[in-house]
């Protein structure tokens, strides 16, 4: 608790309106991204399990939409990191610097 003013810090700063808004960009980033992803990621699981036929479509050689759509997901994976990196970088690591500077101001650095 900071005795000068009554109230824990950290609760002080999650009050603010700064602090809500980082949290409802990182929320709306990052749960459509993870809806996205499962979606997707739940549709090549339910493809293979009730369309072999069309997963096993030969595309070129030995090359089927199986193994295409299985590869893809690692692609979708480097893919979504790259996006929230950069997103990351330009968006909420500042709102968040500039929070942990103000948590210094309200006593709450180093506890």
């Amino acid at each position: 608790m900071d005795a000068g003013h009554g109230v824990d810090p950290y609760v002080q700063l999650q009050r603010t309106e700064e602090f809500q808004d980082l949290r409802r960009r990182f929320r709306g980033f990052v749960f459509p991204m993870t809806a996205f992803f499962l979606t997707w990621y739940f549709l090549y699981v339910l493809a293979a399990t009730y369309a072999p036929g069309f997963m096993s479509t030969k595309v070129w050689g030995n090359i089927n939409i199986g193994l295409i759509f299985g590869l893809l997901q690692f692609v979708t994976t480097f893919v979504i990191t790259f996006v929230y990196a950069r997103w990351a970088n330009r968006e909420f690591d500042p709102r968040a610097e500039a929070l942990g500077q103000r948590m210094e101001q309200l006593g709450g650095a180093g506890r």
